[in-house]
């Protein structure tokens, strides 16, 4: 039995350096459809061809080519945080929210891999 019981969708986080211009790129290229951009945030999301499965993108300034990040999508993060802290996971600072929109935190697994929850709160 898992610590946390997680939703059945996933994000996988890409950072890159223009995400209106990588937004094009992807539904160009591959077919994904824009979400939202959420220009406050520096973040695009896109529904990819699998079902459950986004390209979340978010920009940075020195973007880091490889580095994708899975966010799992979890109905109560903050009882999700507590039951894998008390496992011994480690998390990357506190859970961030943006009002209406989600909250996020980040961990890491035993070799250093970024992973994220995510709760949605937009319903």
């Amino acid at each position: 039995m898992s610590v946390v019981s997680l939703d059945k969708t996933i994000t996988l986080s890409l950072s890159v350096k223009d995400r209106h211009a990588s937004a094009n790129w992807y539904e160009q290229n591959l077919g994904f459809k824009l979400l939202f951009h959420i220009d406050e945030a520096g973040w695009s999301e896109m529904q990819t061809n699998t079902e459950g499965v986004t390209l979340g993108l978010g920009e940075q300034i020195e973007p880091t080519p490889g580095n994708c990040v899975p966010v799992f999508g979890i109905a109560d993060i903050a009882s999700g945080r507590k039951a894998l802290e008390q496992a011994g996971v480690k998390f990357d600072g506190p859970t961030e929210t943006i009002e209406g929109m989600v909250s996020i935190a980040t961990f890491h697994d035993p070799d250093g891999n970024a992973l994220m929850l995510a709760q949605d709160l937009s319903q």
